[in-house]
């Protein structure tokens, strides 16, 4: 009943955005194009794509990695037993945490810190540049020596799953699982207090980033969206902004076509008061459902083209790429882009006086 009661009332939407041709192409890195690294708007990258230096071990200092598990039964908020689930998905039994604490990182002082979805997902990425970048001698590529967290997803995907509860509900909850669960976890784990003991995650809301794709991408934009007091610098790629919330879930009475609702339909974005928010977004040009039409609600590329349409109109700090010859959650563009992205992402940090 909601999808025809939508379809009734949607409007035909153009893309937003335009032609790709009339977006600004990127040279062959992110960081070297006009206007400069540092800076907004919307690129195109591709079709050839290469390993960013940034990305690789360059056999500089390197930090603590530490991986332990949280029993799903334990938890107040994900204990996997919603009444949404599928039976026949599977839900872990329990979920495992990735934490990296770079060598730069003081012990006893408040770190920033970037959160990982579906870990370990780009991790060893990040490591890298976690180890390259906070040592730069260039000020404007220097990264602040944030703890990078992965953390995996609850299991199985889609409608009725673990991971898509999670992940595609549009609401405070996974927000405030990560800040009231896996953060206290992770400051009281006794291998990381053992080579921490003074070790301490930042208040500061521009101090926490979150990053995801596909669903994991969707989730890092509602964490912020609905606790901005939490999480304020988000990165997307390949941004799930399609009606893929449980049919049967509660937030299905105010937001009917889940993350839809962003740019499409209520439009959210538009229609509400402008967030404190940094926001990275991305689609692939092969990315799902791609030749869907508009009724389907899960076209890909048409929500991410319409969302970022929909940050630029606002004013947001954003930045938006559309890759060339590539498919969803293509690694080769984390590869390509990522350094670039956790560079603009952080450029403007400043951390509070310890």
């Amino acid at each position: 009943m909601k999808h025809s009661l939508r379809r009734a009332i949607a409007t035909s939407l153009l893309f937003a955005l335009g032609s790709w041709a009339a977006l600004p192409t990127a040279s062959s890195a992110l960081g070297q194009q006009a206007p400069s690294s540092n800076g907004n708007g919307n690129f195109v990258i591709g079709p050839e794509y290469t390993l960013a230096s940034d990305l690789t071990d360059q056999g500089n200092p390197k930090g603590k990695a530490f991986e332990f598990s949280m029993p799903l039964e334990e938890s107040k908020i994900f204990k996997g037993d919603d009444k949404t689930l599928d039976a026949r998905k599977e839900v872990r039994k329990e979920r495992k945490i990735f934490v990296y604490v770079p060598a730069q990182y003081k012990d006893g002082t408040k770190a920033p810190v970037l959160v990982i979805h579906d870990g370990p997902g780009q991790l060893n990425l990040v490591r890298n540049a976690l180890d390259n970048l906070t040592i730069s001698k260039d000020p404007s590529r220097k990264l602040p020596p944030f703890i990078a967290i992965a953390i995996q997803n609850g299991g199985n995907d889609g409608k009725g799953s673990q991971r898509g509860l999670e992940y595609d509900t549009m609401s405070d909850r996974l927000a405030r699982f990560v800040n009231d669960e896996v953060f206290p976890a992770i400051l009281s784990h006794p291998d990381i207090k053992a080579a921490y003991p003074g070790i301490a995650i930042t208040d500061d809301p521009w101090g926490r980033g979150v990053l995801g794709c596909s669903s994991g991408g969707a989730a890092a934009l509602t964490m912020g969206w609905f606790r901005p007091d939490l999480f304020r610098r988000l990165i997307t790629y390949s941004g799930t902004f399609v009606d893929q919330q449980d049919d049967d879930a509660p937030e299905e009475a105010q937001y009917p076509l889940g993350a839809w609702e962003y740019h499409s339909s209520m439009k959210l974005i538009q229609n509400s008061e402008k967030k404190p928010l940094r926001i990275f977004t991305h689609v692939a040009e092969n990315d799902l459902r791609a030749k869907d039409p508009e009724e389907t609600y899960h076209n890909w590329v048409m929500a991410n083209e319409r969302t970022a349409a929909e940050l630029k109109a606002k004013g947001y700090d954003y930045r938006y790429v559309f890759s060339k010859a590539t498919k969803h959650c293509d690694r080769k563009v984390f590869e390509h882009t990522l350094a670039d992205t956790l560079v603009w992402m952080w450029q403007d940090y400043k951390a509070a006086a310890q």
